[in-house]
């Protein structure tokens, strides 16, 4: 125990632990205790004498176990971010007796029963409005975690959960070992034919990051790598082979001896989830999930995927007219297939605006990018951020930004993980090391992964205009983490409603595009010339070719991913099932999912977004509104609206209802209108 740094106090700097001296061995232990101690604190809130005040109850629930949750926050951050064999086998041991533990607090009959009685007790306890959010909400999370269940069901519902945490775990770890176990090496000049000098360098970066030496080109699954390829190579071949390779991971189809197969996971996971909704008296999953939602029901969810379907499929069919149209003057003779697409669409791009990506994205140096992210960030809400070389984290790609409000005052630490590395899971997100609150006194230290890939040695990572999307996305996630300003954590920063958590990052992504932003930081990385105003009116014609191929493929992804939840039982083969249910809707065969279900971690690594993934299309009608907001004003960066925007939803976390935060932003309800605009989607 004395030599375990985790069990020690953490002396880093913003009270991050000894990352360098830390080693997968003692995280066992360090979680053996932590439980124990969580245990003891709520055994202790139950059991005291006096009767259930908001103080003794609910105020000690929230403080209770942060020596857990701080030890979670950093142990599912290493697991994500830069996980070993070693680590992953201490992840699966630990998934059943985490669980187990959850299931336990939100069991305990004895603290449910004093917070049960606060609950019925709430319109006369003279409650603050946050208060009373807290007291609602942790009612519903014990409700949701089956404490009101009979003893029977309680214990059954334990074991479900617990199985479900290895299954997730299993998952997850999979699709890590299949992006990991594929690699396109390109050896000849004849297999790099039509790849831009920007593909070139991060393909052999990328075999320097893997040990292959300088003389070889490699393509992995990142998504940073893996589209420019499919994008720019003129080998058909070589595009189908990476295609089928990204979108069978977990499918069975691995050259691994079945070994990352998550067919059958994914079907014993649905499954699972179609007990645990009827064991809440509820005909299937996703009527459990969407209960504790925005949109409340399977129908709301459905007539929103619906009304952009239509108008997407009108959209994509005349964009395939142009893809085909690229096709013929390349006279190719082949039928279009979905490992043509991007590559045509592309060459369509081209000759209909003038726009050539390897043209476009010099002026994305990812440096120059992250301080465009922080100066937006800085003229609509006051915080400065200051470079902390010094403070080392999980691995040397991380850097380290101290963060102060206007005043001068702290307002955390903010984190950014920027590179792909076979360490790390795929896709971006955001998440807390630390969460805010004014109760314990904790200032938010919050982390921003993307997997880009790296430049070549000696040059700057160049970024696609997608990837600046992406790291603003990712950063608007972060602002809603560093600007909370709660009482209590189980309020703070992104823990809102899932179909809310959306909105304060894909606003955010709004400001990327701005011409002034552009034009201040969108500088070639060689000749520091700005983006000329030919190339930016050239982006901006073109902003909306490609998507209604892009917005079936998010949003065949969301229907899957419903109907899958929607059954009351699981089917028999998730891969059929996918399969008929696209051929159902009709997605045409050359678009494909943005994700299929045997890799949809959204889905399957945790219950997140299950039943959930329509979440990013609800927020977009949010965010699209809210940012007409900046527009009406007539500045993007007005000072009155930034205010607002900042106290009524980035400030706020979850201390109110989602639907009332928006009013108070917007003065209204939201409308579906700007969404339908800003994507092409609006009738002609």
């Amino acid at each position: 125990m004395n030599s375990n740094p985790l069990m020690q106090p953490w002396a880093g700097a913003h009270g991050l632990p000894p990352f360098a001296d830390l080693a997968p061995a003692h995280f066992q232990p360090a979680f053996d205790a932590a439980l124990a101690e969580h245990r003891a604190e709520i055994d202790a809130v139950a059991a005291q004498p006096d009767a259930p005040s908001f103080a003794n109850t609910l105020a000690a629930f929230d403080a209770s176990g942060r020596g857990l949750t701080r030890l979670e926050h950093l142990f599912y951050t290493l697991a994500a971010s830069a996980t070993s064999p070693e680590l992953q086998a201490v992840q699966r041991a630990l998934a059943a007796p985490l669980a187990e533990h959850n299931s336990a607090v939100y069991m305990h009959q004895g603290l449910f029963a004093r917070i049960e009685v606060l609950f019925e007790q709430r319109e006369q306890l003279a409650l603050s409005s946050e208060q009373r959010r807290l007291l609602e909400r942790v009612h519903l999370d014990f409700l949701r975690a089956g404490a009101r269940l009979a003893p029977e069901a309680r214990s059954r519902y334990a074991a479900v959960m617990t199985r479900l945490a290895e299954l997730n775990t299993r998952f997850a770890q999979n699709v890590l070992a299949a992006e990991n176990g594929y690699q396109l090496r390109l050896t000849t000049e004849a297999e790099l034919a039509g790849l831009p000098d920007f593909v070139r360098a991060a393909a052999r970066q990328a075999a320097i990051d893997r040990g292959l030496g300088d003389d070889v080109h490699v393509i992995t699954l990142s998504r940073s790598l893996i589209v420019p390829f499919l994008s720019f190579s003129a080998r058909r071949d070589l595009r189908e082979q990476a295609w089928r390779a990204w979108v069978g991971r977990g499918d069975g189809h691995a050259e691994d001896g079945g070994a990352t197969d998550n067919r059958e996971i994914c079907r014993e996971i649905l499954q699972l989830r179609a007990e645990q909704a009827r064991l809440h008296g509820h005909a299937c999953y996703a009527d459990y999930a969407l209960e504790d939602t925005m949109a409340r029901s399977q129908a709301a969810v459905m007539g929103l995927l619906e009304r952009v379907w239509h108008p997407a499929l009108a959209a994509q069919a005349r964009e395939r007219e142009a893809v085909q149209g690229a096709m013929a003057a390349a006279a190719a003779t082949h039928g279009l297939q979905p490992w043509d697409w991007r590559f045509y669409a592309e060459q369509a791009k081209r000759a209909r605006f003038e726009l050539d990506e390897a043209e476009v994205k010099p002026y994305f140096a990812l440096d120059r990018m992250v301080a465009a992210m922080f100066d937006c960030a800085s003229r609509l809400f006051g915080l400065q951020f200051k470079p902390r070389p010094d403070i080392t984290a999980y691995h040397a790609d991380v850097r380290a930004y101290e963060v102060f409000n206007a005043d001068g005052s702290l307002r955390g630490l903010f984190l950014q993980d920027n590179f792909a590395r076979p360490t790390k899971r795929s896709g971006a997100w955001m998440n807390a090391l630390r969460n805010q609150s004014r109760a314990l006194g904790s200032t938010p230290v919050i982390l921003n992964n993307n997997n880009f890939a790296r430049g070549a040695a000696g040059e700057p990572t160049l970024l696609s205009f997608d990837d600046v999307r992406t790291l603003f996305h990712e950063f608007g996630h972060g602002l809603h983490g560093l600007l909370s300003s709660v009482e209590y954590e189980r309020l703070a920063g992104t823990q809102v409603l899932r179909d809310f958590v959306e909105l304060p990052s894909q606003l955010y992504e709004h400001w990327m595009a701005e011409p002034q932003v552009l034009k201040q930081f969108a500088r070639h990385w060689q000749t520091d010339e700005p983006l000329p105003d030919a190339l930016l009116a050239k982006l901006q014609a073109a902003r909306q070719f490609g998507q209604g191929y892009e917005t079936l493929r998010y949003t065949a992804s969301a229907i899957v991913d419903m109907a899958a939840h929607a059954l009351p039982t699981a089917p028999a083969d998730v891969v059929a099932f996918e399969r008929d249910t696209l051929a159902q809707w009709q997605l045409p065969h050359e678009v494909g999912l943005n994700h299929r279900l045997t890799h949809f971690q959204h889905l399957f690594s945790s219950a997140g977004y299950a039943a959930g993934y329509y979440v990013y299309l609800w927020a977009e009608v949010l965010d699209c509104d809210a940012f007409d907001a900046f527009v009406e004003a007539g500045d993007v960066f007005n000072a009155q609206v930034a205010a607002r925007l900042r106290e009524c939803i980035l400030s706020a976390g979850n201390s109110v209802e989602p639907g009332e935060a928006f009013r108070r932003f917007r003065g209204r309800d939201p409308v579906v209108e700007p969404m339908l605009k800003d994507r092409g989607l609006l009738p002609a």
